[in-house]
C-alpha cells in the first residue's frame, strides 16, 4: 500500500508529455484478437489498465512481446481460449471488449461481469442488443456474461442510449459478420474513431466513426498491422486544470488540439489563456478564476472524465458554479474528501452547487476511483502545506508516471510506502 504526499502551494511551470490514450488502448489491444496474427502497437500508456490487458491476452494463449516502455509486438495467431479468466476480467471495467472481440473471431465468448470504477451501474444491455441483433444468443450465469453463434450476419443496430462500450464492442463484433452492418446513435469520442481506424488497417471495413452512424461492411479475414494509439485526451486535460488552478504556465505536448476543444472551452472561460500549436498548448493563467455551469455529456460534449477535475478549479472560483452529471449516478463521492480542505459544495443527486472559497487547505484524503483521485492530487498541489492522497491504485490506472511528469513541472511529490497496519481513522 502507498499513498502521494503533496507539499502543494507552487505553480506548475515547464513542459509534460502526454501519454497514448487509456480508453483507445483498452479497446484496441482486445481487438488485435481479430488479427489472428502479430500486431505492433506503439504509443501505448504504461499503466495498470493496458498491464491488465495485456496478461489477459498472454492468459489466453497470445504471444506478447515487449518492444520498448511503450510499444508491445502481440501475436493472436494461437489464441484458442473464449473465456476470459474471471480474476483478471474483474480489475478493469474494458474487459467487455473481450466479449466482441472474441464474438467476432471464433463465435463465442464467455467474460465476468465488468469491474474498474464504482460509479454506478453499468448495465452491458447494449451491448448485448447489438450482439444478439448480428445473431448471438446471450446468457447471464454467476456473474459471468456468454455469448455464442454459428453464424453472425449484419443487421441494422439502434443503441437506446449513446454508449461508448456498446459502439465498440458492436463493432468488434460486426466486422467479421456476413453483410452490411449499421450503427445509430453511436458514440462519437476521439477512441471511437482511433478504434475504426486500427480495426480497417486490420483490413476491415468501418465508415463513419465520429459521426452518428457507422457502418461496416464485413470482411472473411482480418490481418496484423502496426498501429499508434492517439494521445489521451483526458491526461491532456488534467494537466490543463492543474496549470490553471495552480496559476502556473505549462506546455502540454503530444496532443490533438481539436479533442481538446471542449475542456479548451470551459477553462478559457474560466479564466485560462490557451495558446494552440499542431501538437501541443500552452497553459496559463494570470487573474482570477470565474465561476461556470456544467453538464457533461457525450462527445463533443464536455467528457465526464473532466468532472471531479474541473470540480476541483471551481472550489476556488469567485462565485457560484453548478456542475451536472449527465453520465453517471455515483460520480460526486469524491466530494467529502474535497470539504475535508475547506471547499463549500452541496450535491444533490446528480447535481453539484460549487460556492467558491478563498483557498483550499491541506488534509488527508483517499482517491474513490481514477478520475476523483486525480482531482484530489490537483487540490493538493493547489492546497499550501501537506496533503496526502491514499488509494492510489486508482490514478495509477490511467496516469502514467504522474509523480515524475508533476516533479518535472515543479511540484513537490513523492510516492511514499504506508506502514503495515495503520488504518485511516474515519474522524479524519
Amino acid at each position: 500500500m502507498e499513498k502521494f504526499v503533496i507539499h502543494g502551494g507552487k505553480p506548475l511551470v515547464g513542459e509534460v508529455e502526454i501519454s497514448g490514450a487509456k480508453n483507445a488502448a483498452v479497446a484496441i489491444l482486445p481487438a488485435t484478437i481479430l488479427a489472428g496474427g502479430k500486431c505492433v502497437i506503439e504509443n501505448l500508456p504504461n499503466i495498470s489498465d493496458v498491464s491488465a490487458s495485456v496478461d489477459i491476452l498472454s492468459a489466453m494463449g497470445a504471444h506478447v512481446r515487449v518492444i520498448n516502455k511503450h510499444t508491445l509486438e502481440i501475436d493472436t495467431a494461437h489464441i484458442t481460449a473464449t473465456s476470459v479468466p474471471n480474476e483478471l476480467s474483474r480489475q478493469m471495467r474494458a474487459s467487455y471488449y473481450f466479449l466482441g472481440a472474441l464474438l467476432g473471431r471464433f463465435g463465442k465468448a464467455t467474460v465476468a461481469m465488468p469491474g474498474g470504477c464504482n460509479l454506478g451501474p453499468r448495465p452491458i444491455d447494449q451491448h448485448l442488443k447489438a450482439f444478439v441483433a448480428l445473431g448471438a444468443k446471450d446468457s447471464v450465469e454467476y456473474g459471468m456474461i456468454s455469448v455464442e453463434s454459428d453464424s453472425l450476419r449484419g443487421e441494422d443496430v439502434f443503441f437506446d442510449t449513446v454508449s461508448v462500450g456498446a459502439t465498440i464492442n458492436a463493432m468488434l463484433a460486426a466486422v467479421m459478420a456476413e453483410g452490411q452492418t449499421v450503427l445509430e446513435n453511436v458514440a462519437k469520442e476521439p477512441h471511437i474513431v482511433d478504434v475504426a481506424n486500427f480495426l480497417n488497417m486490420m483490413g476491415a471495413d468501418v465508415r463513419g466513426a465520429g459521426t452518428d452512424v457507422i457502418k461496416i461492411r464485413g470482411v472473411k479475414q482480418m490481418h496484423g498491422c502496426t498501429y499508434s494509439i492517439i494521445p489521451d485526451q483526458i491526461e491532456a486535460g488534467s494537466y490543463m486544470v492543474a496549470a490553471t488552478i495552480t496559476g502556473g504556465n505549462v506546455l502540454i505536448k503530444n496532443v490533438i488540439p481539436k479533442h481538446l476543444e471542449p475542456i479548451t472551452s470551459k477553462l478559457e472561460k474560466a479564466g485560462a489563456t490557451v495558446e494552440e500549436f499542431d501538437d501541443s498548448l500552452r497553459v496559463y493563467r494570470t487573474g482570477d478564476l470565474e465561476p461556470l455551469n456544467i453538464k457533461t455529456m457525450p462527445h463533443p460534449g464536455f467528457p465526464t472524465d473532466m468532472q471531479p477535475l474541473m470540480t476541483v478549479l471551481l472550489t476556488l472560483a469567485k462565485g457560484t458554479s453548478i456542475i451536472t452529471e449527465g453520465i453517471w449516478e455515483n460520480r460526486f463521492r469524491y466530494v467529502d474528501e474535497l470539504t475535508r480542505m475547506g471547499a463549500n459544495i452541496q450535491v444533490d443527486g446528480r447535481v453539484a452547487v460549487i460556492e467558491g472559497v478563498q483557498e483550499l487547505l491541506p488534509a488527508p484524503m483517499r482517491a474513490a476511483d481514477l478520475r476523483a483521485g486525480a482531482a484530489l492530487v490537483v487540490a493538493a498541489l493547489a492546497a499550501d502545506g501537506v496533503s496526502e492522497v491514499d488509494e492510489i491504485c486508482h490514478i495509477e490506472r490511467g496516469y502514467e508516471d504522474i509523480v515524475e511528469k508533476l516533479r518535472g513541472l515543479g511540484a513537490d511529490i513523492k510516492r511514499v510506502e504506508k506502514p503495515a497496519g495503520v488504518l485511516r481513522q474515519a474522524a479524519l
